[in-house]
């Protein structure tokens, strides 16, 4: 979503400087929604800036985190995915396409990628939340 502001003559000197479009070069970690969902606030909350772009495909229940490129290739979280793409004239638009589908924290509102390590942390602290509120282990 998009707020403007009124700008008074003295402020358009100049063209409007656009966010950067986020780099199509990532893998993407898609995890079940719940576990998502409590991994990206444990992410917001923590300190500094960790978490990038998270897809949300209501259809399928789960979220995408986009992570730099390379994570797939290491990538060992149980219950987790990460695809490696190569981003071959891959773009990243502000709305997805896919029917469905929609950014839960958009490109340009955030980090480029989520940060792996940082991710990993958080979906194990998510995993032990969720088991907790459950009732079992």
């Amino acid at each position: 979503m998009t707020t403007s502001r009124s700008r008074d003559s003295s402020e358009l000197t100049g063209p409007a400087e656009l966010p950067e479009p986020p780099s199509a070069d990532c893998d993407v970690v898609t995890v079940p929604a719940r576990q998502g969902l409590e991994a990206v606030d444990i992410l917001r909350r923590a300190v500094g800036d960790a978490v990038g772009p998270v897809l949300h495909d209501g259809g399928c229940d789960t979220l995408g985190f986009l992570v730099p490129p390379g994570t797939a290739a290491a990538w060992d979280v149980p219950g987790s995915v990460c695809t490696e793409t190569d981003g071959c004239g891959l773009t990243l638009p502000p709305e997805p396409s896919g029917a469905g589908t929609d950014w839960l924290l958009p490109p340009g509102e955030v980090e480029p990628a989520t940060d792996p390590e940082a991710l990993r942390e958080a979906l194990d602290e998510a995993q032990r939340m969720i088991e907790a509120a459950d009732g079992g282990a």
